[in-house]
């Protein structure tokens, strides 16, 4: 079986407002993938033509919490976030029938 690429899409409001007005989807994907593979994975995945494919490694972040036990401190893991523009026409419905 092969490696995992795109780990899941990334469903916020600023996601959704590219999708609307310019055909671009955003995804959480593997660290060690290039643009090739992502938008091979994505062409296979959701049967759509890809026209172009950015990336962008969000740096990890350091996080504090309040508890009972005082303050618990953490970490956010990094990832590396891919934004794939469509071919003009195409799209993905990534809600289905919910």
């Amino acid at each position: 079986m092969g490696k995992i690429v795109l780990v899941k899409p990334i469903l916020t409001e600023k996601a959704d407002a590219l999708s609307e007005k310019l055909s671009q989807y955003t995804f959480i994907v593997d660290r060690k993938v290039n643009k090739v593979e992502i938008r091979k994975a994505v062409e296979a995945m959701y049967n759509v033509a890809v026209d172009s494919v950015n990336t962008a490694v969000i740096p990890g972040k350091a996080k504090n919490r309040n508890t009972k036990k005082g303050v618990v401190r953490g970490q956010k893991a990094a990832y590396k976030k891919a934004i794939v523009t469509l071919a003009k026409g195409e799209e993905i419905d990534l809600f289905g029938n919910i």
